[in-house]
């Protein structure tokens, strides 16, 4: 039986996840690590936190004692790392926290991985990496790392380390870089849902500058089947990046939301841009096409539609997610804008 121990599982993409892994293979046991941040939640788990196949330990990837001993008492094999600061506003407000996190938390996760002579290290990481795109082309795995933000910095820090363990000791590694995600239990700070609690809410939806970013949109099921794939069948040392195929404007995506509810356009507010803000990414997913059999499972309509439909339904898991603190923290970045 594989036994994964998969960091950052009760954040967005790592609890989709997690509960693909648990649904859809039997053969899996999941141990996830979670420091339970703002962005952790165990709602996004609530009915796999008793599954047979899953034990949740809540903990910090920076503590490197506990990560030796969840290695060495649960037997695991393989580490696929999600766990990160994650959010580019944040990273331009407080910075150390993303090299912390990002980058000292997966050196520790490297070492112990090294030391344990695991069978694969798994780094999620980000097209952020690269930089921006001019108004043609595509990122692909040979595109140098050119990051503009704190965030993008610290990931493209952990990619080399990533690539280093693998060089010097021979870890068996992959990096993946994922294009933009949006789906179910994303937090939001992120646009998508934060433009769907807005508009249902009546509030307005901040846009940074004309609105007119470019980003390639990626449902996170997919991705999630992208990683698995990445986990079973890639050979270590390659890079994959994962994307949707689906290039869009963020005043497009957020049109969208809009017509979907049923709400007006002039809910739309164009505030201040954010400092740094790479104008478009795109990304070349032929490699992991052509290579691991993958493609994406829905246009951008059905998964966008998905995504709308699961917040409306779920008005109560927005509710216990927009605390206090997410009060707070949407206030010092959109209140002067």
């Amino acid at each position: 039986m594989r036994r994964i121990l998969v960091t950052g599982g009760a954040g967005f993409i790592g609890s989709n996840f997690v509960r693909m892994v648990l649904t859809e293979h039997a053969e899996c046991m999941v141990f996830n690590l979670d420091k339970l941040t703002y962005a952790g939640n165990l709602e996004n788990l609530a009915d796999f936190l008793n599954h047979p196949n899953h034990k949740f330990i809540k903990g910090d990837i920076c503590d490197g004692g506990l990560v030796e001993k969840i290695l060495g008492d649960y037997q695991i094999d393989s580490i696929i790392n999600f766990a990160a600061e994650s959010h580019v506003d944040r990273s331009i407000l407080a910075p150390k926290a993303f090299i912390e996190t990002n980058v000292t938390g997966t050196l520790v996760l490297l070492e112990a991985a090294r030391d344990k002579g695991l069978e694969r290290f798994v780094q999620i990481s980000t097209d952020e990496v690269y930089g921006a795109l001019g108004p043609e082309g595509k990122f692909t795995e040979e595109t140098p790392l050119n990051p503009n933000s704190p965030y993008s910095a610290s990931k493209a820090a952990a990619d080399h380390l990533v690539r280093a363990f693998g060089n010097t000791w021979g870890l068996k590694c992959n990096i993946t870089r994922c294009s933009n995600n949006y789906g179910e239990y994303q937090f939001p700070e992120k646009m998508i849902p934060l433009m769907i609690n807005n508009a249902l809410n009546d509030k307005d939806l901040p846009v940074y500058g004309d609105g007119l970013y470019v980003r390639d949109w990626l449902y996170v099921y997919d991705h999630c089947k992208a990683i698995w794939n990445i986990l079973t069948e890639a050979f270590p040392g390659e890079v994959y990046n994962i994307g949707g195929c689906n290039e869009k404007t963020n005043l497009e995506v957020i049109k969208h939301i809009l017509n979907r509810l049923g709400k007006p356009e002039s809910l739309i507010k164009h505030v201040t841009d954010r400092p740094g803000h790479d104008r478009r990414y795109a990304i070349d997913a032929g490699k992991i096409i052509n290579k691991l059999d993958w493609r994406p499972s829905v246009t951008f309509e059905e998964g966008i539609n998905k995504t709308i439909d699961w917040y409306i339904e779920n008005k109560q898991w927005l509710t216990n997610v927009v605390s206090g603190q997410y009060q707070k923290y949407y206030e010092t970045m959109y209140s002067n804008r």
